[in-house]
């Protein structure tokens, strides 16, 4: 039923809107969330394959105008409130975010529909859950070595070493912001640093990869129909509202914390996972 497919689509945009900020795995979250909760909104199965292989790239989209909103003035050089040296400070800031983009740009043009074949799969997710969540423990259990405590500070050598890190996140359960913030303290970044150059990151990368997508679609000749689009729009609209509230509360939370509590839940959350595929609850090839 329709009304069900868009309920699915609320439940999928909150979980979307909490755990692309959080260092947990946004799409390794989706991806297992269809695997158990599936959308059924078209009878033809490859055309049901096709939206939802779309759907849980675009619907991030709703993340992406949340950084928009919250950072808007910090984000826009054309300002009439900025004077000249703000305008440049924020130039140079888009110019880290571009650097940024890049590695992870490449890799996801070519390997896109390679990891989509092979690597979707709960074994995949659940074992870079884990090492996911043990790296973040143990980097929390380490003696800091803080350089960088703003993006103002951070120079273009270092913006492409985040990078790098960001393209590792194209394997499901890695999560993007989880490796970007990982390599952001691996390298010297304070962590009010590292989630900001996370948030700013997120906007090229996100809005490539939605595009990407739709291109890919376009190209495949499937129409998805009012039905479809309405069913996106409803995630992606959830997803913007769960975001702005997740991004100014994880913000917060930072300040007077660590990022150790993910690190436990991402190694909870692979270890249930694991079980769960062996135990055949959960279907243990590609979850696409």
């Amino acid at each position: 039923m329709f009304f069900v497919e868009v309920l699915k689509s609320i439940v999928f945009g909150i979980v979307q809107g909490i755990t692309e900020w959080l260092p947990i795995s946004s799409t390794g979250h989706l991806i297992l969330m269809n695997t158990i909760m599936p959308m059924h909104v078209f009878e033809d199965v490859a055309v049901n394959t096709a939206f939802w292989d779309m759907y849980k790239v675009v619907i991030q989209f709703g993340s992406i105008l949340a950084v928009l909103l919250l950072y808007f003035q910090r984000l826009n050089p054309f300002s009439k409130e900025k004077s000249q040296k703000q305008r440049n400070r924020t130039y140079r800031l888009w110019v880290k975010i571009i650097i940024a983009t890049i590695p992870a740009g490449i890799a996801g043009f070519f390997l896109d529909d390679l990891i989509d074949a092979k690597l979707s799969t709960p074994l995949v997710i659940a074992i870079t859950l884990i090492l996911y969540g043990v790296l973040f423990i143990w980097i929390e259990n380490r003696e800091a070595n803080v350089t960088t405590t703003s993006i103002e500070s951070m120079d273009y050598k270092k913006a492409c070493k985040i990078g790098c890190f960001q393209a590792l996140a194209l394997i499901p359960g890695t999560s993007r912001s989880g490796s970007t913030i990982l390599g952001s303290v691996l390298l010297g970044c304070s962590r009010g640093t590292a989630t900001e150059f996370s948030f700013f990151m997120a906007i090229p990368v996100m809005f490539g990869a939605s595009l990407l997508k739709l291109i890919k679609m376009a190209k495949m000749d499937i129409v998805i129909g009012f039905q479809g689009w309405f069913i996106l729009l409803v995630g992606m609209v959830v997803a913007f509202v769960v975001s702005v509230i997740v991004i100014r509360s994880f913000l917060k939370y930072i300040r007077k914390h660590d990022f150790k509590i993910f690190g436990i839940y991402r190694i909870i959350l692979g270890i249930l996972l694991l079980v769960l595929t062996f135990v055949g609850v959960i279907p243990s090839g590609i979850v696409g």
